[in-house]
């Protein structure tokens, strides 16, 4: 199956307070063919996650008022979003940042500057598979 027919659909969320990643994500995702959700921070996302039950979720770290490792933490520990794919971005691609990411219970690690390749990719890898 052709990589864009396995992403057409897909609910992807992207939670991040800086409008750029936010838009240029939202870009490559809907090109692709997903239906996008857009998060401006922790407690945003929050609110939109048991409302549309996104499918992938990328998650920025450093995020005002709740960060990427709590927000991650919360998702998780609710047992509907708990199989949900939680990958977090950030522009520090250190092992301590990748470590405390998986303690929380994020599924993939995605650096900043992500190119569309690279993000589609993820995508592909952890969406569900089409009924």
């Amino acid at each position: 199956m052709p990589e864009a027919d396995k992403l057409r659909g897909v609910k992807v969320m992207v939670i991040d307070d800086s409008n750029t990643i936010r838009r240029s994500a939202e870009i490559f995702l809907v090109q692709a063919g997903c239906q996008v959700l857009l998060a401006e921070d922790g407690f945003d996302a929050l609110a939109k996650v048991a409302d549309h039950q996104p499918e992938v979720i990328f998650c920025d770290i450093v995020m005002p008022r709740l960060d990427g490792y709590q927000t991650c933490a919360l998702i998780k520990k609710n047992q509907r979003f708990r199989s949900t794919p939680v990958i977090m971005l950030s522009s520090r691609d250190g092992l301590f940042d990748r470590a405390r990411g998986r303690m929380v219970g994020s599924d993939h690690y995605l650096t900043k500057p992500f190119t569309k390749d690279s993000l589609l990719q993820t995508v592909a890898a952890f969406a569900p598979a089409p009924a």
